[in-house]
């Protein structure tokens, strides 16, 4: 292990400096305390007229922040980054920043009903790959938007070629935490597939985090359920991360139900907690951020992360 500062801990000129496996290794040496904030770019540009969302989760305690529904063909067309390019935004927020890219098979889209957003835009391709890679995003997150048709099938078979072509240069999360309506999550009992098998051909094909939704956010799953699978990532290949994702339109209630939320994904043993984009303009509200991460990592490091932005 190297001597990477942990992620908790980490300020501009730390991140600066990570590639993309010491970012992972920075997140496993917080022992479950990294806290990650979702950023849907084409809701509008934002809560606060001049700063994105991102920045905002950043201000409030966010250790990093996931771009969903981002364009990568069409850069302009993503109000929530007001017109700033990916490494203009990451000057801004000097914090580790992914992509949400989804997997879905061709043809799967919803019929007949117009698309919120340009989903090709967003999709796991080889160029839209290479375009993150050219960018220097932080991290890929492979999965599918509610709606999209996304199976845990594709996003195994995206995360195989994008493992097999870029191996440790890029920073891969995989996993079903949502759009449990055409097929059930990770850790839903009534599932018509096996989790752990899932999880292992996940980590086969060189997934480095495994993502789950979060017990108290998505209905019917327990932490049990989640806790069982997440010891079977940290045992079925050390090192390899978990992240519980709050989300199911929950990250839109009060800080009091993000607060209780928050007390059971922790017993998951997880080691990243995500918050997702259902509030407002495109981000859960920012109240909510910062009790998430008051409650996963307390206020010392909480108002850290709120104040080393420049350090």
């Amino acid at each position: 292990m190297s001597d990477v500062v942990r992620l908790i801990s980490a300020s501009k000129s730390d991140f600066e400096k990570m590639t993309a496996m010491e970012l992972k290794e920075s997140i496993y040496k917080s022992e479950g305390r990294v806290i990650c904030g979702q950023h849907l770019l084409f809701a509008g540009e934002g809560l606060v007229r001049g700063v994105t969302n991102s920045e905002l989760m950043f201000a409030f305690g966010a250790d990093m922040v996931m771009l969903n529904t981002i364009d990568l063909d069409h850069i302009e067309n993503n109000p929530g980054l007001q017109g700033l390019t990916y490494q203009q935004l990451k000057a801004r927020c000097n914090r580790p920043i992914g992509v949400y890219l989804g997997c879905p098979k061709e043809g799967t889209e919803d019929a007949g009903k117009k698309p919120l957003y340009r989903r090709e835009g967003m999709v796991c391709t080889p160029d839209h790959v290479q375009k993150c890679v050219d960018m220097g995003v932080d991290f890929i997150v492979l999965g599918g938007n509610p709606g999209s048709g996304t199976s845990i099938s594709d996003v195994i078979a995206c995360t195989k070629w994008v493992k097999e072509k870029y191996g440790d240069k890029v920073f891969v999360w995989a996993g079903k935490w949502e759009d449990g309506i055409r097929e059930k999550v990770l850790g839903d009992p009534l599932a018509e597939y096996d989790a752990k098998d899932v999880i292992r051909q996940l980590i086969d094909a060189g997934a480095d985090c495994i993502d789950f939704p979060a017990p108290g956010s998505r209905g019917g799953i327990t932490v049990e359920m989640i806790r069982e699978l997440v010891q079977y990532v940290h045992s079925y290949k050390p090192g390899t991360l978990a992240m519980s994702f709050l989300n199911s339109s929950v990250e839109g209630a009060d800080p009091d139900t993000i607060r209780e939320v928050a007390v059971l994904m922790k017993q998951t043993g997880a080691d990243i907690y995500c918050i997702g984009d259902g509030g407002f303009a495109g981000c859960s509200s920012p109240e909510n951020v910062h009790q998430l991460s008051v409650s996963v990592k307390g206020r010392p490091y909480t108002y850290f992360r709120m104040a080393s932005v420049n350090k």
